[in-house]
């Protein structure tokens, strides 16, 4: 581990003990990332990154925090995580597993001092060109490897891990069934954990932006279109949403409008291309349009069930306005306020695991109380954005499109309580707000080079 302080002469000629930052942290950052393929492993990462990180900073005994963030960064970064976690500890209180409740609410307290390991990696210009660069380099390779299994049907870096996997513990990543089962590509996280669409649609920014300023438009151009292949034979609707809304937010100040809405009919073109040579994205548009008819059935049949998970989310909020059920305790909870309770889901048997929308969760599982929390970290976010400097705002804007379009309200979503999707939002919160707020860096008179 790197040394946590050099010293430095003072005006006075005293030396004092100065803080050189975390330079580790980016390559502990993509090291979470990469091995999302397998959670046990990335979830080990993200604990060893806290624990690295709170005997770095009591090694220097909270000294010179302002040369490994900024005070607004290590502020907001806080701010965001308390948003998030507060409600989860209130909603503990009376949920319908208490004991369960308040034992997740203590472990995800872990996320707080990875959220600012995360926020300094990205806090200086070499922290930020290798973790930005890292993600949209991680970016490029997952969509390469999807890309592949498009074209030959399968995926090489599943395969590989898929191998190494049998050779430790002499089982696959996946069984037999939930192979058969796969409804869309799977690409590196495989075909039993089928969030590529989602996952590569919400890091997307890094990847674009990363194009755009390297190679100009046409950059930009060849990265959506390979992206966007991607995400429409791996994604859910819901991941076509989130990259139609990263598309439209980042390619206007690139393109401009009319040749944006050239991407957008080529796009238009994919689509119907691949819902001629793919069943499963022909099933998934055909469910779509089905969803236009007025008809009540139709509907809740085309959101594969969601329109029956959503009405049992407002019987919760109704009847828990305060704190919710609690943090992930909608299973629980769904028997009690199922509006068909004799009919068969559409998911199948057993209740819906959660709301599968960020405000009918929040509303459900956390009640007004954590509503609110979410929407002043919302508002603290914003005002952060407002009054950042332009040049501020330009390096954090992969990281705020990324969280924009995760947590993005008029869209279906995963489960913002659960580890892996908690874990993907507040990593987005803050490489945003470490960027955006990254300390000032002088430069050295006698060699012009940035520190």
């Amino acid at each position: 581990m790197t040394s946590s302080t050099t010293t430095t002469e003072t005006a006075t000629g005293a030396r004092a003990p100065r803080p050189v930052g975390w330079r580790w942290a980016p390559h502990w950052v993509l090291a979470f990332v990469i091995l999302w393929p397998a959670p046990g492993y990335a979830e080990g990462v993200m604990v060893l990154g806290a624990l690295a990180a709170i005997i770095h900073l009591v090694a220097a005994r909270f000294r010179g925090g302002a040369a490994l963030l900024s005070a607004p960064a290590w502020a907001l970064t806080s701010v965001l995580f308390f948003a998030y976690w507060l409600p989860q500890l209130i909603s503990a209180v009376d949920s319908v597993d208490v004991g369960r409740a308040l034992r997740e609410a203590l472990v995800d307290l872990r996320y707080l001092p990875f959220l600012w390991l995360v926020a300094s990696a990205v806090a200086t210009r070499r922290g930020r060109r290798i973790t930005l660069g890292g993600l949209a380099v991680i970016v490029a390779v997952w969509t390469i490897d999807g890309l592949c299994e498009v074209v030959f049907g399968s995926s090489p870096l599943f395969f590989g891990i898929d191998q190494v996997k049998q050779l430790i513990s002499s089982r696959p990543m996946c069984t037999l069934e939930q192979v058969a089962a796969a409804d869309r590509l799977g690409g590196v996280l495989g075909p039993c954990n089928l969030k590529l669409g989602v996952v590569l649609a919400s890091l997307s920014p890094f990847g674009l932006y990363w194009a755009g300023r390297r190679f100009g438009a046409s950059g930009w151009v060849i990265s959506s279109a390979a992206i966007g292949i991607v995400v429409l034979f791996a994604g859910s609707r819901a991941s076509w949403l989130t990259y139609a809304l990263v598309l439209l937010l980042s390619g206007w100040r690139l393109l401009g409008w009319r040749r944006l809405l050239a991407v957008f009919a080529a796009g238009v073109v994919i689509a119907v291309v691949a819902a001629v040579s793919s069943p499963q994205v022909r099933e998934r548009i055909e469910r779509t349009a089905i969803g236009l008819s007025a008809d009540e059935a139709d509907v809740d049949n085309a959101l594969s069930g969601r329109a029956r998970i959503w009405d049992a989310a407002l019987c919760m909020i109704r009847e828990n306005p305060i704190n919710g059920v609690g943090a992930r305790g909608f299973r629980e909870a769904f028997p009690g306020c199922d509006p068909r309770p004799d009919e068969m889901a559409a998911w199948g048997d057993g209740p819906a695991f959660h709301a599968h929308q960020i405000v009918l969760e929040i509303g459900s599982e956390t009640g007004l109380i954590g509503l609110l929390m979410w929407l002043a970290g919302v508002a603290m976010a914003w005002r952060a954005w407002r009054f950042a400097s332009p040049e501020a705002r330009e390096q954090a804007r992969p990281a705020m499109l990324a969280l924009a379009v995760t947590v993005f309200p008029l869209n279906t979503h995963l489960a913002f309580y659960s580890t892996f999707w908690g874990g993907f939002t507040l990593l987005l919160s803050a490489l945003y707000a470490g960027s955006l707020l990254a300390r000032v860096e002088p430069v050295q008179p006698q060699d012009g080079v940035l520190r």
